[in-house]
């Protein structure tokens, strides 16, 4: 890529990103109550959403040869044991992640 396509790119994507930000503000602002669909959403949506996720996390992991995927189910267990004890999103992210980069780099 030229330079000027690649400062097309940077200015198209940093556009993207601040108007998905800042549009649900300009929609839906704090005096007005957001329709009923859209509250059906914000409930029902989180679930599949952490499912898309773990299988994405997931969709590389060989369970056939060695590691047999345990850095990631321990990851997993960390991440889900953590959670449920301390209730602490970021700690339990965080923790996960270095839990699993841990066993993936220095145990197996």
């Amino acid at each position: 890529m030229t330079q000027r396509q690649i400062l097309i790119t940077i200015l198209v994507l940093s556009l993207a990103t601040i108007l998905t930000r800042v549009l649900p503000f300009l929609l839906f602002p704090d005096h007005k109550r957001p329709p009923e669909f859209i509250q059906y959403l914000g409930k029902v949506l989180p679930f599949p959403v952490i499912g898309m996720l773990v299988v994405y996390c997931f969709r590389n992991v060989t369970f056939t040869s060695s590691p047999f995927g345990v850095p990631e189910l321990a990851g997993l267990v960390y991440v889900v044991f953590v959670h449920r004890w301390k209730h602490n999103l970021p700690l339990s992210i965080v923790g996960g992640v270095a839990f699993y980069v841990f066993l993936s780099r220095v145990v197996f």
